[in-house]
């Protein structure tokens, strides 16, 4: 049987509807996007080797090297929210409620129908990791795991053998607009991690190791690897993140006008994407960049990024590539097609474990308060609870 005719036997069988009404969409968006070819940009050198390999425009979702999967910058502007925590149904005509991921009024209601965000769907093979900049997520799994995260936090989750979870994005504030930013980046797994336990992380916005360079005018949010003798928080125990030869950096950067920031460089060749995301201006060795772009540059070449008039805000995804086969379907990530076959019969035949929650679009009440909920039970608030 054919991939797509045994995908379409799975759908009429399977009983769980939102991944059954979102398989379709979640294939076209990942799939369609998982390895976009960038336009080559004027090759700059130093010493002989190119720094900037390829420069691409920064859409919604954003080209990725190995291990890296997938992209996408999330920034709707959500309006004020209802006590059912979405938005006035005024809003909601004119939508194509359930698969919403065309911007209308400045947001986007992606899987959701009362509440913005993605209900209850699988994964395999691979880790999500999610910024949150603005906003608020709610999330629960499978494994009995929940929590309230936004302003600063990430979430590090290893879906590994399969999980099934669900990420909404409540309107919490009922007097003022509720903006939501964030990034979620799916890193891959190793063949021999492929299947491991699923694992979920929080990092709260207070444990994330800040640093701050020239005279304060560089900002760098530590979220993966490390700068200088700073580490960041420790990876999940299966990541590829956490093998010191996989030389992954997540840096999230903010220049103020005038700041200079020299990025290090690494000793063996390793993908480096900049994507330059927020402001006007950027220097790259003295180049300016035009726009919202993305930038493969080269990670031995001494890469030198500075703001001009005006703040300026980058994104840096780096590592040493997996260099293992990639076969991908919709929320499945594998290496061969025979192992993704086997993630839809496992999950049309397991669920990847029960559905512990009353809803598949679940929130967590209306309270402005962080928390995690582990899968031991164990519950955590940061310090800050807003």
């Amino acid at each position: 049987m054919k991939l797509h005719e045994a995908i379409m036997d799975m759908s009429i069988k399977c009983t769980r509807r939102r991944f059954l009404t979102g398989l379709a969409s979640l294939g076209a968006v990942v799939g369609a996007g998982l390895w976009p070819r960038s336009s080559l940009a004027a090759k700059e050198t130093i010493g002989g080797l190119p720094v900037i390999k390829s420069e691409f425009d920064l859409d919604f979702q954003w080209p990725v090297q190995d291990p890296f999967i997938f992209c996408v910058h999330h920034h709707d502007n959500y309006p004020r929210g209802m006590p059912s925590l979405g938005p006035d149904p005024k809003h909601l005509q004119g939508r194509n409620i359930g698969q919403d991921f065309a911007p209308k009024d400045g947001f986007r209601m992606y899987h959701g129908e009362t509440v913005p965000g993605f209900p209850v769907h699988p994964h395999r093979g691979f880790e999500t990791v999610t910024i949150v900049r603005k906003g608020y997520v709610d999330h629960a799994d499978s494994m009995g795991a929940a929590g309230r995260y936004g302003e600063g936090d990430v979430q590090w989750m290893t879906a590994g053998s399969g999980i099934q979870h669900s990420e909404m994005f409540p309107l919490l504030r009922q007097d003022d607009d509720n903006t939501l930013e964030l990034f979620q980046i799916w890193l891959n797994l190793p063949a021999k991690n492929k299947m491991v336990k699923p694992h979920f992380s929080m990092f709260w916005s207070e444990k994330i190791p800040q640093i701050h360079l020239d005279s304060n005018r560089v900002h760098i949010n530590l979220i993966a690897g490390k700068w200088g003798d700073t580490l960041a928080l420790a990876p999940p125990p299966d990541s590829w993140a956490s093998r010191p030869e996989s030389d992954i950096s997540i840096w999230l950067i903010r220049i103020l006008p005038g700041g200079r920031l020299s990025l290090p460089t690494t000793p063996a060749p390793a993908s480096r994407m900049v994507y330059f995301f927020e402001g006007e201006g950027l220097l790259l060795n003295g180049k300016k960049v035009e726009g919202s772009k993305g930038l493969s540059v080269d990670s031995r070449s001494q890469t030198e990024l500075a703001a001009g008039s005006s703040a300026i805000e980058v994104l840096i995804l780096q590592a040493r590539p997996i260099g293992e086969p990639v076969v991908q379907h919709g929320p499945f990530v594998m290496n061969t097609r025979a192992e993704i076959f086997q993630a839809f019969e496992d999950y049309k035949n397991t669920q990847f474990g029960r559905w512990p929650w009353p809803r598949h679009e679940m929130v967590h009440g209306s309270a402005l308060e962080r928390f995690a909920k582990y899968p031991d039970g164990r519950i955590e608030k940061p310090k800050r609870s807003g």
